[in-house]
């Protein structure tokens, strides 16, 4: 059996009995850096053998974990804070342990995302959990351009020295927008801020960001969406009539510009078809 156990985020307090319990008896515990969870389990007077489970050795150790499982013994898989399997290398050990056919229970507890986004102040009735961005300037672009319409309330999460990139980021592609940061979760110094992307790039040139985030960015306002998807459906149909004036076919017409211009191929057909009748 594998246990995915939830940790503290910054206060000890914060740990559920049954997590406790399930660490206690487990025949072993993997951890994403063996000294935070060895301080966690000394803290608690729990004394179990650690195996170091993280992104750099995920696949070899990996194994071995999957090969103790199913020879028999019981794991708790565990990351440096919050729950497993979110942005770090837990769900691979997941996806190894499903396909090896072990069993697996969830011990639930402490998510960072989760308490920042109930202290945002912003809609979180549906939401895009988005994690770290790349480091890579293209890859990071394509990555925000692509979620310049997204109507859902957008989490990410941000280390200090990589926060004012972010934010300048940000109101490059997303304009102005609310956004709450939420920093320390849990621990002596949290902070929750809500301000616009513009006044929270101000806050921190004077403040140095110190600690690890979390960004609550609002999405995109409904109409804003629907405008910017009708411009494209009509600049798309407009490409597609000149191509039936210099001889295209309809059907090919509309198949060549749906593709080119990423719109739905049936909205397009509807919209030339409407312009014939």
């Amino acid at each position: 059996m594998l246990y995915i156990v939830a940790t503290p985020i910054g206060n000890l307090g914060d740990i559920s009995a049954r997590a406790l319990k399930t660490l206690g008896e487990v025949d072993f515990i993997a951890a994403e850096d063996t000294r935070v969870t060895r301080k966690l389990l000394s803290h608690f007077n729990i004394k179990k053998t650690l195996v170091s489970y993280y992104q750099h050795n995920m696949q070899d150790s990996g194994e071995k974990i999957v090969k103790r499982l199913i020879d028999g013994e019981s794991c708790a898989l565990v990351s440096d804070a919050g729950t497993p399997g979110i942005s770090d290398p837990g769900e691979k050990l997941v996806a190894m342990c499903l396909e090896a056919g072990i069993s697996i229970i969830s011990i639930p507890g402490p998510c960072a995302a989760i308490s920042a986004l109930t202290l945002s102040g912003l809609p979180a009735g549906r939401f895009s959990f988005e994690g770290f961005l790349s480091t890579a300037r293209k890859s990071r672009f394509e990555r925000l351009a692509e979620l310049k319409n997204e109507t859902r309330t957008m989490v990410f999460y941000e280390a200090p020295h990589k926060l004012m990139r972010t934010l300048s980021d940000f109101l490059t592609v997303f304009g102005d927008r609310n956004i709450s940061i939420s920093r320390e979760m849990t621990k002596i110094y949290e902070e929750t801020l809500r301000l616009t992307l513009s006044g929270a790039i101000a806050h921190f040139t004077i403040n140095p960001p110190i600690g690890e985030f979390v960004l609550i960015l609002e999405g995109a306002q409904e109409e804003d969406s629907s405008r910017d998807a009708e411009t494209e459906l009509a600049a798309a149909k407009e490409t597609a009539l000149a191509l039936i004036e210099n001889g295209t076919s309809v059907k090919d017409a509309v198949k060549i510009t749906a593709n080119d211009c990423g719109i739905p191929k049936n909205a397009l057909y509807d919209a030339v078809v409407s312009y014939f009748n």
